[in-house]
């Protein structure tokens, strides 16, 4: 299996990130742990489900044929129990597309046993190539995340306003603090004709002026 994918990162950072033990972790597909145990091999423990076959493999990873920042060899094989077994290697390379971005170019060799052997090649294959894309996508998305769309300053005071106004509805007993509210603010409006009931002019058509001052 043979495929490339552009990275919007300088090379170098490329191939030190793919010579991190942490960053390698975060884009194998079902990875639970990777350690080094020497500068150039590690120990992997990873859950892959191919078709109807879920099984945890434990192996060891082997970089060799290293040549920085130009590329290398990956080798590895695991053992599932009764699942069976998979091994085999990828060899990478990596291309400068001017200063901050790298094409990285990989071939992949790979052969199973056991149960997984008898799945049938199509449905390895096309499991293959997806937890490959996986790996390269996920290191793509480490090394150059996505930029948030930028918001308008309009968008941002609409953003606050609706921020606000969806925190106060939110709260519990806001329909309380609404009614007593409204309340205070029907009481203020109408101080006039409440200390002066007499001066009802006032009132200018208030239901409550208006109702006082014919009580006076």
């Amino acid at each position: 299996m043979t495929d490339s994918q552009r990275i919007a990162a300088p090379r170098e950072q490329v191939w030190t990130a793919l010579n991190d033990p942490e960053v390698l972790k975060r884009c194998i597909p079902g990875c639970e742990s990777l350690e080094m145990t020497s500068p150039n091999e590690m120990t992997a423990s990873v859950v892959l489900k191919v078709g109807p076959v879920k099984a945890k493999f434990a192996g060891k990873v082997t970089l060799s044929d290293l040549d920085p920042p130009n590329g290398y060899r990956i080798t590895g094989e695991g053992s599932g129990g009764v699942a069976g077994f998979a091994k085999g290697g990828a060899t990478v390379r990596l291309e400068e597309d001017g200063p901050a971005a790298t094409i990285l170019h990989y071939e992949v060799d790979a052969q199973i046993g056991g149960k997984l052997a008898q799945l049938g090649g199509r449905l390895i294959d096309s499991t293959a190539k997806k937890l490959a894309a996986e790996f390269f996508d996920n290191l793509a998305g480490i090394l150059a995340p996505a930029a948030p769309e930028p918001v308008s300053e309009e968008a941002g005071e609409g953003a606050v306003k609706k921020g606000w106004l969806g925190g106060l509805f939110s709260k519990p007993g806001t329909a309380t603090t609404l009614i007593a509210l409204i309340v205070a603010g029907a009481l203020l409006g109408h101080a006039c004709c409440l200390f002066h009931p007499a001066q009802a002019g006032m009132a200018n058509g208030f239901p409550i002026c208006t109702g006082l001052a014919g009580t006076v």
